[in-house]
């Protein structure tokens, strides 16, 4: 177990790193995958709400009729949102005074790494909410060498004070506090609104305007065809979710009240690194031929997962087996991999050219890698 607990650790942060730069990623082009239903209609605060899953949220929460008030400091795409949405200028750190004496059914905190952001929220929401929902992340297990429920044992800080924690500290430490500093912000959540907090544990989050590129390396990649550098095993597991399905989902669990906690990652059947690249391949009807390497020789080649490989886990292969079935339980659904991958390229397309992926192989790193293992397989 400590074996494989060391072997997953550079994967641990490079998951880490991209999940909070993920956070505070760019809004999200959203299509909606449900019809509009009667339902009752809701108060519902989002703190944030212009990052990534924030504007997926909004969408679908006004196409069922509630309203939408957000919360940030208006320097990400404020103005973007449709004209219905209220918009609260702050700042999480002191600059809270636009919700106070304000009333809602339901606060969605999406942006929260540090416990004194929840704990600040807190004392000026408690009363005036009925339910908050916190999106955390499965980087609070703390093993994540096999597949863990939402009984598993969390990650401990083991820092002075938790409450002294920036953001410039956390990523200082190379993102070793991300963990254990969400977990202690899900208990500070449960400690202001007890009995009436879910906590939501995503894994990796991806789709359209995802910044990171922590997916969109592959659809842009296999849709310029050739050779393309394949990692691990086709049977490796992986797992991810659509920002959109997350959002989505999110919503409805608002509108049912529902409290406690669900890991939030996908497809609903076991998914491995082959059949979604196979996948995409036939999405972006491409010629791609991908060339498969093991870990053994990506590591010598110092090819990493996670980062220069996206969403594969190399070594940590439990990282991608998170159990979801409490979630899919209560109606987390998953649109269709093909939708996800189109959509994904066709935004990345729309950038400016000078645009680089932030994630994966330079076509020139690839070919050096895919040079050395063929000669490797020569010898």
């Amino acid at each position: 177990m400590a074996a494989s607990l060391r072997n997953g650790e550079t994967t641990r942060r490079r998951f880490l790193k991209l999940s909070t730069a993920g956070a505070l990623a760019l809004s999200a082009t959203c299509t909606l995958t449900f019809a509009e239903e009667k339902v009752k209609p809701l108060r519902i605060l989002i703190l944030g709400g212009t990052g990534f899953i924030g504007p997926c949220q909004v969408k679908y929460a006004l196409s069922r009729g509630h309203k939408v008030t957000t919360f940030n400091r208006g320097k990400t795409h404020f103005g973007e949102l449709p004209a219905s949405v209220e918009q609260l200028i702050g700042d999480r750190n002191g600059h809270l005074d636009a919700l106070k004496n304000r009333q809602w059914d339901v606060c969605i905190d999406n942006p929260t790494t540090l416990p004194a952001w929840v704990r600040d929220a807190g004392q000026v929401l408690k009363g005036n909410v009925e339910r908050y929902i916190f999106i955390s992340t499965i980087s609070v297990y703390a093993d994540t060498s096999k597949g863990a429920d939402e009984s598993a044992p969390l990650q401990k800080y083991e820092g002075a004070d938790p409450f002294a924690e920036t953001l410039e500290a956390m990523k200082a430490s190379g993102y070793k506090t991300y963990g254990p500093l969400k977990a202690l912000s899900e208990q500070e959540a449960e400690k202001w609104f007890p009995g009436k907090t879910l906590i939501v544990r995503p894994g990796l989050i991806v789709g359209p305007r995802d910044e990171t590129d922590r997916f969109t390396y592959w659809p842009v990649r296999i849709s310029r065809g050739g050779e393309v550098l394949a990692p691990g095993k086709p049977e490796d597991p992986v797992q991810f979710i659509d920002a959109r399905d997350l959002a989505e989902w999110t919503i409805r669990m608002a509108e049912n009240r529902a409290t406690g906690i669900y890991n939030a990652t996908g497809p609903a059947k076991p998914l491995s690194i082959g059949e979604m690249l196979d996948g995409i391949k036939e999405a972006l009807h491409s010629d791609a031929k991908f060339t498969w390497a093991p870990a053994d020789f990506l590591k010598k080649e110092k090819v990493e997962p996670w980062s220069d490989m996206p969403v594969w886990t190399g070594e940590d292969a439990g990282m991608a087996r998170t159990n979801i079935s409490a979630a899919l339980g209560t109606g987390l659904t998953f649109r269709p991999l093909a939708e996800t991958a189109v959509d994904t390229l066709a935004w990345f397309k729309s950038l400016p050219q000078e645009r680089k992926l932030r994630a994966g192989l330079t076509p020139q790193r690839e070919k050096d890698v895919l040079t050395a293992w063929h000669a490797a397989q020569e010898r």
